[in-house]
């Protein structure tokens, strides 16, 4: 039998292939090899840079919880308990931790959160506008109201509150301002607040709010805590006043009350009438309670229904709102208290601060100075004539 031979281009034609398919044999093992490195060149790359968020994101916590607080001093007591108090609270693996529908933070209004002293409580000046200087009312003032405010001239003339004038107060703000609608009274609060401070420069009476006390209530939001005024002030009188400063709803500020009625109710008890299409709701006249001292812990009770975790004031009727608060509670607690001590840059008492060291010393609370604690009150630009 004869051998056929092979054409040598044939020959080279499948030794050529032979070739290319050994080149792409060696080829893919290249790439697969190449590319059995590149997971772990890749972890190590994403590990570092995870690292490098993590340190970055603490960072910047820090310096977010820093800048927090940044109108308090770095030697302010405050500063350090609450930003530790907050770091521990909200830490859900702290035993310390507390749930957010717990994080209750309580808060006075005068003298805790905005001036009291120029010369006297917002609603109290409030009022001696209204009966002596108000041209819309003033000759329609009754004699009770007429005496009430001179009690409250002499109190800003000297400094001393007179005994018995939290309900006097009450009773002439009540019948001063009766057969306002809401809306009306909250307008004439507004307007009053837009009148220029008495004893300072460059600022109104709306915005005698103490700074660094808003970054303590912004700080608190911030972290999910729930943050109330409990004020010895009207509840009328305080949603006008912190309205748009204090950044919280006005259901939750809360102040002493007076009635309020239908216009057309007459002298009908509430249970025997039925508001109506016609009807608006005005005040009533009649003054209810005044939410001082042991008042402000059962409205506290009644209205928000959970024990705080937090309370601030600054004077003895706010001394039973932080005993509530810090004692027998199942959560880490503070009471913080301001000291009216700066006298140079508010108008302050020195032997009131005193006394207020002295309580919080014996309950336990957190002194609050405003003269060491505080690199400003009001801003640069507020000054005391």
């Amino acid at each position: 039998m004869e051998t056929k031979k092979k054409n040598p281009a044939t020959v080279w034609k499948i030794v050529s292939a032979v070739l290319a398919v050994a080149l792409i044999a060696v080829s893919c093992t290249w790439v697969i090899t190449a590319n059995s490195n590149q997971p772990a060149q890749q972890t190590a790359a994403e590990t570092q840079a995870a690292t490098e968020t993590v340190a970055e994101t603490a960072a910047q916590s820090a310096q977010t919880q820093a800048d927090a607080l940044s109108l308090w001093t770095e030697s302010a007591p405050l500063k350090a308990e609450l930003t530790s108090y907050i770091k521990t609270v909200t830490d859900e693996k702290s035993a310390d931790f507390i749930p957010v529908d717990h994080r209750i933070a309580v808060f006075d209004m005068d003298g805790t959160l905005c001036c009291e002293t120029d010369p006297g409580y917002f609603d109290h000046k409030l009022l001696y506008h209204r009966v002596m200087e108000d041209p819309d009312y003033k000759d329609k003032a009754s004699d009770e109201e007429k005496e009430t405010a001179a009690i409250i001239k002499t109190y800003f003339d000297t400094g001393k509150y007179p005994d018995g004038l939290d309900v006097k107060h009450g009773k002439a703000v009540a019948t001063a301002f009766k057969g306002m609608t809401v809306d009306e009274f909250d307008a004439y609060v507004k307007d009053y607040r837009s009148q220029p401070m008495q004893g300072y420069n460059n600022m109104t009476n709306g915005e005698a709010f103490y700074k660094p006390m808003l970054q303590v209530v912004d700080y608190l939001l911030a972290n999910d805590f729930t943050v109330y005024i409990v004020s010895g002030t009207d509840r009328l009188i305080t949603r006008g006043l912190a309205e748009g400063t204090v950044n919280i709803p006005l259901r939750q500020m809360i102040g002493s009350d007076e009635s309020l009625v239908a216009t057309n109710q007459g002298d009908n008890d509430g249970l025997k009438y039925t508001f109506s299409k016609d009807d608006k709701l005005v005040t009533g006249g009649d003054f209810l309670i005044k939410n001082l001292k042991m008042n402000k812990v059962t409205v506290i009770e009644q209205e928000i229904g959970v024990q705080p975790v937090l309370a601030f004031g600054n004077s003895s009727g706010d001394e039973a709102m932080a005993n509530y608060t810090i004692n027998n509670n199942k959560y880490k607690t503070g009471a913080y208290m301001l000291c009216c001590d700066d006298l140079e840059r508010e108008n302050g008492n020195a032997e009131k601060a005193d006394k207020m060291r002295a309580s919080c010393e014996k309950n336990g609370y957190t002194a609050v100075s405003m003269k060491d604690d505080w690199t400003t009150i009001y801003g640069e630009n507020v000054t005391r004539k």
